[in-house]
């Protein structure tokens, strides 16, 4: 009977810990496996640095163990924040305003640089330019017309 009750026991502590949140999260999560991992082993690294000596003056003196402590405090912090967010949501690729943002930059670098596709554009938006060649609508000047020629006048007595 006491076995099945321990039995019972266990299947029911499995059953809550495949079902804990934070356990879901330590499996689907490689940077806080990893996490957890670098503050095991800075941690373990630290407690092979004491010698039984002084832990309090080791603490000062050794800077390798301060080293080794703070490698294990920064891990353990990064740790349990990424823990209280939740999963990591994964963003698919090009969101549609940074897609629009790539369009109308590279729009505006192809129409800086391509005189070709700044006329076609203004052409589309104002219509094509009028092409005309300019010719002046008043006489051209006597002092110009008879420079080659000579004049003569009469005057009748």
């Amino acid at each position: 009977m006491a076995a099945k009750k321990k039995a019972a026991s266990a299947g029911a502590t499995i059953w809550a810990l495949r079902e804990s949140p934070a356990l879901r999260r330590f499996l689907e999560d490689p940077e806080l496996r990893e996490n957890i991992a670098q503050a095991y082993s800075s941690t373990r690294r630290a407690y092979g640095r004491l010698d039984g000596k002084g832990a309090g003056k080791q603490l000062f003196d050794d800077k390798k163990l301060q080293k080794d402590l703070s490698k294990a405090a920064e891990s353990i912090r990064d740790a349990s924040s990424a823990l209280r967010e939740g999963p990591k949501k994964k963003r698919g690729g090009f969101g549609l305003g940074r897609l629009l943002l790539l369009t109308i930059v590279g729009a505006a670098v192809a129409l800086g640089v391509s005189e070709g596709l700044r006329k076609k554009v203004l052409d589309a938006l104002f219509g094509a330019e009028e092409e005309f060649e300019y010719t002046p609508t008043t006489p051209a000047s006597s002092a110009g017309a008879s420079a080659g020629t000579t004049t003569t006048t009469t005057s009748s007595t």
